[in-house]
C-alpha cells in the first residue's frame, strides 16, 4: 500500500539531497501533492534506488563524516527510553491500522453475504458478489514486503523529522543527539548560550509531536513557558517527528561575542602551512557563522572548521606566525566572531568558491556549511596554486557527492559559467582585489562577489 512522504524523509530514503528530489518534480519526473510524494512515484522514478545493504542515513552520514575529515563515528541507536518511546508510538499506529483494516474486513464479509442473500434476483449483483468475493481472496494472498515502506518504518525508529518554525528549515535528530546538536549539524544556526542547560537561550516551544529531557538541566521555566510547551533544545530529544518554533541566528551581527579560554588538542604540518586544532571546554563552545573569524591571543584568523562542530575548532597558520608555535595542551584565547564573510543561503544562486593560499580556511568553513545544509544543486570550488594543502580532502568531497566540483588552477584564465552562480573569494588582498577585476570583466554584477 501507498504512503506519503515529505520530501525530506523521500529524498533520505532513496539517498539522494533535497534539491536533487525538488528538481525531479519541478522536471515533471515525480509528481508531488502538497510537498509530499508517494512512495509507489518514488520507487517508479527512481527504480534502482538500493535500500537493502547499507541503510541511507548511514550512508549519506557516512560520505560527509568521511569527506569532512572527521573521526566516523559508529552509528548507535537512540537512547533506550526514546527507543522504547518510538517503538510504543509505531505499535500503537500498527495497531490503529490493524483495527481499521479488521473492520474494512468485516464490512466487505458483510456486505458480501447481504449481496447473496439477495442473489437470483439480478444479474448484476451476482456479479457484484463474485467481484467481491474474488478482492477479498486476493486480499488475503500474502505479497512481499514493501521495501520503501519497511525502511520508512526502520528510519522513522532511529530518527526523527523536525520542522522548524517560523523559518520553514528541517532536519532529523539521530542517535542520542539532541535538538540543538541535530540543528548545529544540519546547519542551522539556532539561537544558544552555554549548551548545557543552564542559560536558556536554547528553549524552543514544541508546537506538535513528543520530545523527551534526554540531559540534565538547571534552568527553571515559568509556569506560563511550561503550559506552552517549552522545552531546552540542548537537553531535549525528539521522540516522534515534531515541530517547533525556535529563535535562530539571520545575520552575523545576531551572535554575540565571545571570549573562551581553550586548550591545543592537535598540530599538524601541512608543508608551509599550521594546521591548529583547539578544543573549548564543554560549557563553554563558540558559536559562530560559517567564513567568520575569531582572534588567537590577539591576532586574527579565519575559522576552518563548520559551526556544527562548535566545540573543536580548526585554522590555519602561516608558518612564519607566532601561533604557529604552540603545542598540544597550550592555552589559547578565543574572542569573537567577527566579519560578515558568510554564506548567502537564501540568494537562490548555486555557490563558487575561489581560494588561494591560506584562504581556503574559511571557504573550508562555508564548503562544510553548504554541504551540510543540503539546498544546493551546484558547488563549485576552484582553489588557485601556490599552497594547494588539504588536495585529498576536496578531491574526497568532489568523489562523495554528486553536487560538488573541484579543480586547481595556476591562474583564472578558465573560470567556469557564472550565470546563476554567487562568487565567494579569500585569500592573500592582492589575490582577492585581482579576482574581483577578472570577475567583474566577466559581467558579475558587484553584488555577487564576497570576499572577507
Amino acid at each position: 500500500m501507498s504512503q506519503y512522504l515529505n520530501l525530506s524523509r523521500a529524498a533520505r530514503l532513496i539517498g539522494i539531497s533535497r534539491v536533487a528530489l525538488q528538481q525531479a518534480v519541478k522536471e515533471g519526473k515525480l509528481e508531488s501533492f502538497d510537498g509530499m510524494v508517494s512512495t509507489e512515484d518514488l520507487l517508479a522514478a527512481f527504480p534502482d534506488a538500493s535500500f537493502g545493504d547499507d541503510p541511507v542515513f548511514e550512508r549519506i552520514a557516512k560520505i560527509r563524516e568521511e569527506a569532512f575529515g572527521k573521526r566516523v563515528r559508529e552509528r548507535i541507536l537512540p537512547d533506550r527510553e526514546v527507543l522504547a518511546a518510538r517503538l510504543f508510538e509505531q505499535s500503537v499506529e500498527l495497531a490503529d491500522y490493524r483495527r481499521h483494516l479488521e473492520r474494512y474486513h468485516a464490512i466487505v464479509v458483510n456486505a458480501l453475504a447481504k449481496l447473496k442473500a439477495l442473489s437470483g434476483s439480478r444479474s448484476e449483483i451476482d456479479d457484484l458478489a463474485k467481484w467481491l468475493n474474488h478482492e477479498l481472496e486476493a486480499a488475503l494472498v500474502t505479497e512481499a514486503p514493501d521495501q520503501l515502506d519497511a525502511m520508512e518504518g526502520y528510519l522513522r525508529i532511529v530518527s526523527a523529522h523536525v520542522l522548524l518554525q517560523p523559518s520553514g528549515r528541517e532536519f532529523f535528530v539521530e542517535g542520542k543527539d539532541t535538538l540543538l546538536e541535530a540543528a548545529l549539524r544540519a546547519g542551522i544556526a539556532f539561537n544558544y548560550g552555554c549548551s548545557g542547560g543552564n542559560c536558556g537561550l536554547c528553549k524552543a516551544r514544541v508546537v506538535s509531536g513528543q520530545t523527551r529531557q534526554v540531559r540534565h538541566h538547571d534552568y527553571g521555566f515559568s509556569e506560563a513557558e511550561k503550559s506552552m510547551g517549552y522545552v531546552l533544545a540542548c537537553s531535549h530529544t525528539a521522540v516522534t517527528d515534531v515541530v517547533i518554533e525556535a529563535l535562530e541566528a539571520g545575520r552575523p551581527e545576531d551572535i554575540p561575542r565571545q571570549t573562551i579560554e581553550t586548550k591545543v588538542r592537535a598540530v599538524e604540518m601541512l608543508g608551509n602551512i599550521v594546521k591548529l586544532s583547539l578544543q573549548t571546554p564543554r560549557s563553554s563552545r563558540l558559536r559562530f557563522i560559517a567564513g567568520q573569524c575569531v582572534t588567537l591571543d590577539g591576532t586574527e584568523y579565519p575559522i576552518a572548521s563548520c559551526p556544527c562542530d562548535d566545540r573543536n575548532l580548526e585554522f590555519h597558520i602561516p608558518l612564519e606566525d607566532a601561533v604557529a608555535g604552540l603545542k598540544k595542551g597550550d592555552a589559547v584565547s578565543v574572542q569573537g566572531p567577527f566579519g560578515g564573510f558568510v554564506l548567502r543561503e537564501d540568494s537562490g544562486r548555486q555557490p563558487l568558491f575561489i581560494a588561494s593560499g591560506t584562504g581556503f580556511a574559511p571557504v573550508k568553513s562555508l564548503v562544510e556549511h553548504a554541504m551540510a545544509l543540503d539546498v544546493f544543486s551546484s558547488i563549485g570550488l576552484l582553489r588557485i596554486a601556490p599552497e594547494l594543502y588539504l588536495s585529498n580532502l576536496c578531491r574526497s568531497w568532489e568523489a562523495a557527492l554528486d553536487n560538488f566540483s573541484y579543480a586547481e588552477v595556476a591562474d583564472l584564465a578558465l573560470l567556469p559559467d557564472l550565470l546563476d552562480r554567487d562568487v565567494y573569494v579569500a585569500g592573500p588582498a592582492d589575490f582577492v582585489a585581482e579576482t574581483r577585476r577578472r570577475l567583474l570583466e566577466e559581467g558579475l554584477p558587484e553584488s555577487r562577489i564576497f570576499s572577507p
